[in-house]
């Protein structure tokens, strides 16, 4: 007897978007359907911490702006702890931060943006400290799984050189591509990082 099994194809498969708008951040496609909609202002007056912006903008592989990416961040609060269970470090949790936003990048600029706080350094279960970060993964059409990466904070030098993560990227020049640099606008600090899928400056992504 022939085992049919063996002839049997693949499913096909189907990308994120472009409509991932619609079920996630249906405001920013024009439908109001969530009584709570998730949303990219993260902090409330509250919330404890340094006030920033972190900005960025999503590039494929031709060094054409994607503008209609899907970005989530995770992040521990200004005291280093992460909203969650799982983390048990003897740091004070802030009860009106959640460190989890969402946002999607302009449909005409490209940018996507989230109004946080700056994080502090997480001590990892194994005793090592980790620099300020925030955990970004990121959706579109194009892209058959969400890529996860991170973003690190150009003026925090000594903690970047001594975290663990960056410590396994062996070259400095992949390394920057997780950096996000500094300014200031209307007196507010801004974090900027872009990110490129592929190319010679693609970004460094991650397999957690």
């Amino acid at each position: 007897m022939i085992n049919t099994l063996n002839y049997l194809t693949e499913t096909a498969s189907q990308t994120a978007g472009p409509y991932v708008h619609i079920g996630l951040i249906p405001g920013q496609a024009g439908f109001d359907i969530f009584e709570n909609n998730f949303s990219n202002i993260m902090v409330t007056p509250e919330t404890l911490g340094e006030r920033i912006t972190v900005e960025g903008r999503v590039f494929d592989g031709s060094g054409t702006l994607v503008r209609d990416v899907l970005v989530e961040v995770w992040q521990a609060n200004a005291a280093g702890r992460y909203n969650h269970p799982a983390d048990t470090q003897n740091k004070p949790i802030d009860p009106s931060f959640r460190g989890w936003g969402r946002a999607g990048s302009d449909f005409e600029t490209g940018v996507f943006s989230f109004e946080t706080i700056k994080p502090g350094c997480v001590t990892n279960p194994d005793g090592r400290t980790g620099a300020p970060h925030l955990s970004v993964w990121l959706v579109s059409r194009g892209i058959n799984i969400g890529l996860q990466t991170r973003l690190y904070f150009a003026d925090e030098a000594e903690a970047n050189a001594n975290d663990p993560v960056l410590r396994m990227i062996e070259l400095q020049a992949r390394r920057a591509t997780l950096i996000a640099s500094r300014s200031e606008r209307d007196g507010k600090a801004i974090y900027s990082l872009d990110i490129h899928l592929q190319g010679p400056d693609e970004t460094v992504f991650f397999d957690f």
